[in-house]
């Protein structure tokens, strides 16, 4: 059965995941983990998944999970990326600029949070 490019479109506009830029907070001590992510509907499931296991990549974020508990952690989305209808669309540099753009605004390096700080 051959489907038609509107049917196509449409089943793609159905399937969009939202995209974007999302913090993870430490309550106890406000420290920021900020991130992108190309489904921001799985990501916090993803990272706490990794974090319960103990084997997420970030060590201090993993290291302060285990010592103050999930309770002690949000997360909240940043900012959805706008997509278009261009199903073959590569949004990998939109993302990593959007990234940038949160790191640089909250700054979550050393005692503010758990991202590396940008080399120059």
């Amino acid at each position: 059965m051959v489907t038609d490019k509107k049917q196509i479109k449409l089943d793609y506009k159905q399937s969009i995941k939202p995209m974007g830029i999302f913090k993870i907070r430490n309550l106890v001590n406000g420290k920021l983990f900020i991130g992108g992510t190309f489904n921001l509907d799985v990501a916090y499931n993803k990272h706490k998944f990794q974090l319960n296991l103990g084997s997420h990549k970030n060590k201090d974020l993993q290291k302060e999970w285990q010592e103050h508990g999930q309770e002690n952690f949000t997360y909240e989305v940043l900012e959805v990326l706008e997509q278009d209808d261009n199903i073959y669309r590569d949004y990998n540099d939109e993302l990593k600029v959007l990234e940038e753009c949160w790191l640089e605004k909250l700054q979550p390096f050393g005692d503010q949070g758990y991202n590396k700080p940008p080399r120059k």
